[in-house]
């Protein structure tokens, strides 16, 4: 068994969307991940409710408590309690709360890539880095670069062609380097771009 990667439990509040990230299962083995989403009344997941992608995964949602709003390809599909809604791989989404209060979700990625260091370490961006965001709550154009283009093929915005996504991205993550942005969580040693060690790599896009 992996190291965890941070303690069982930890909860990180992403105040900009109403969103607790909660690494119930922060353990990197196995085909699949999973962590916990609390999403407040009005909390929004997903990027501050922007739609993207998961080229690689399917994303099942688990409504623990609460109701959860999934739109999926323009389509809304709604689950209370005990229900669960899966996104496939590829399919453009994002998702809300739905209930006049907390909603309870397990969150899980089928194919494991490396998802819980993705969503770590836009956690921690979101308590220790908050000027990385503008002030609706969205990432920055160089800090998303520089995160999306380490942890490739994890997530992707809806809209623009992937290959043209995945160019800019290497192209703007040395200028993302140059003016200080840095992930707070890297990749594993073993895949690409695993350490600082590696940033110039990194910043290639090699």
């Amino acid at each position: 068994m992996r190291e965890a990667l941070v303690p069982a439990g930890t909860r990180i509040l992403n105040a900009y969307n109403k969103e607790t990230f909660v690494f119930t299962h922060p353990w990197e083995e196995g085909t699949s991940s999973r962590m916990d989403v609390v999403l407040g009344k009005g909390g929004s997941g997903g990027g501050n409710a922007i739609a993207h992608i998961h080229p690689e995964t399917d994303e099942i949602f688990t409504v623990n408590s609460g109701q959860v709003m999934v739109m999926i390809d323009g389509q809304e599909h709604f689950a209370s309690e005990g229900q669960s809604i899966t996104v496939p791989k590829g399919a453009s989404h994002f998702f809300r709360n739905a209930f006049d209060g907390d909603t309870h979700l397990t969150v899980t990625f089928v194919t494991a890539q490396q998802h819980l260091r993705f969503f770590l370490n836009l956690a921690r961006w979101t308590s220790e880095c908050p000027g990385y965001f503008k002030p609706d709550g969205s990432v920055k154009l160089l800090p998303i670069a520089l995160g999306l283009n380490a942890f490739r093929d994890h997530l992707y915005i809806s809209g623009p062609p992937v290959i043209v996504q995945k160019l800019l991205f290497a192209a703007l993550t040395p200028i993302a380097l140059l003016m200080g942005y840095r992930l707070a969580v890297s990749p594993r040693r073993d895949a690409p771009f695993s350490s600082t060690e590696d940033e110039g790599r990194l910043a290639t896009g090699l």
